[in-house]
Formats: structure tokens, sequence, C-alpha cells
């Protein structure tokens, strides 16, 4: 096998690399899809990509630095006319998407490099959770990213557990990955798909 027909696999570590692993298989051009957490913009960039030219995402973030950074790797890839941002918190995702979505991303915790007291909350990222359900299309998937390890991550991790066993299993598949020879503390992926 020559180089050219190798693909480059990302390492497995944490729980970002897993959804990203997802969600290229589960978006296809033409897509819909909720980034509920921009950041620093690298996974709006990735949904952006796999959306393709036909499909949209909606970028979603309170702080002003997150959606900044975010449209400015958007504009460097010139993928900008395929995403909305939105300073806004997740909590509001409905009022703002009303098509149905194959993908829902979400990376709690706070904004790497960001102001660590900006944190995601149990009240408003269940609420969103919720809407996202709503929204999903059959067969469509909700991606969390679960952070226990930080000030306030144990409680959210709790709300958010208990969203997802919660979950009618004749209505939704809920999966819980975590890597086994981590911390108990360790990040860890939930994901929530509705059934087809």
């Amino acid at each position: 096998m020559t180089d050219a027909n190798c693909t480059s696999i990302a390492a497995l570590r944490g729980p970002v690399p897993l959804s990203h692993l997802f969600l290229r298989n589960f978006l296809r051009d033409g897509d819909s899809a909720v980034d509920a957490t921009c950041g620093n913009g690298h996974d709006t960039l990735l949904l952006a990509g796999l959306v393709g030219a036909r499909g949209h995402v909606w970028g979603f973030d309170i702080q002003p630095q997150a959606i900044d950074e975010t449209g400015r790797r958007l504009a460097g890839a010139e993928l900008s006319n395929r995403v909305t941002l939105l300073q806004r918190g997740h909590e509001e995702l409905a009022e703002y998407v009303t098509v149905p979505l194959q993908a829902v991303l979400f990376n709690l915790g706070y904004r790497p490099g960001g102001d660590r007291s900006i944190i995601t909350r149990p009240g408003t990222t269940v609420a969103a959770l919720e809407q996202s359900l709503t929204l999903l299309a059959a067969g469509g998937i909700v991606l969390v990213a679960v952070y226990p390890g930080h000030g306030g991550g144990a409680e959210e991790q709790s709300t958010v557990d208990g969203w997802a066993a919660r979950l009618d299993p004749r209505t939704h598949h809920c999966w819980r990955m975590g890597q086994t020879n981590v911390t108990p503390d360790a990040p860890y992926l939930l994901l929530a798909q509705r059934s087809l």
C-alpha cells in the first residue's frame, strides 16, 4: 500500500477526536448541524466542511471572543457562507434553528485559552439538549463532550448523565464512551441518536 492510499487516523485521546469520528460518519453534503459551544471554532470548522456547500451550520457561544475566533477560522478556510454564528446561549437554540438537524455538538466546560470562570451550566445545557432532541432528524445524533474535572464540572456531569439515562430507549439510543485507563474524572463522550 502506498502513502497515497493511506488515510491519517487521529489519536482517539479524549472525547473530541471520538466525536469527530462519529461526525465524519454521520454527516453528508447538504446536512444541517449545530455547534452548541463554538469555543475556538475547531468543531464549527469541521462541521462546515462536512455539511458541504449545500448544507448549513449554526454556531452558538455567549463569548464574543469565541464568535470572533470561530469567524476567523471559517473565513480563513473560505467556509463562512455555510455557517450562521450567534452570540447567544445554546439554551436559545430552538429560537434560531427550525430545520431538522443531523447532528448537534456540545463541548462542555470552559473555552480553552479563555476565562475559566465562564463555563457551561447544567440548567442551560439540559435546556439546549432537550431542544436538540426536538430538532433531530430520524437517525440524527447529539454528541456531548463532558468534562467532570473542572469547577462545576461534576454537577454538570451528574445533570447530563441523568438527562441521558431518562431518554426512552424506544425513541433514542444513548451511549456513554470514555477511556478506561484514565482517572475517574476524565472527560468522556455521550451520544444520543434518534431512532430511525
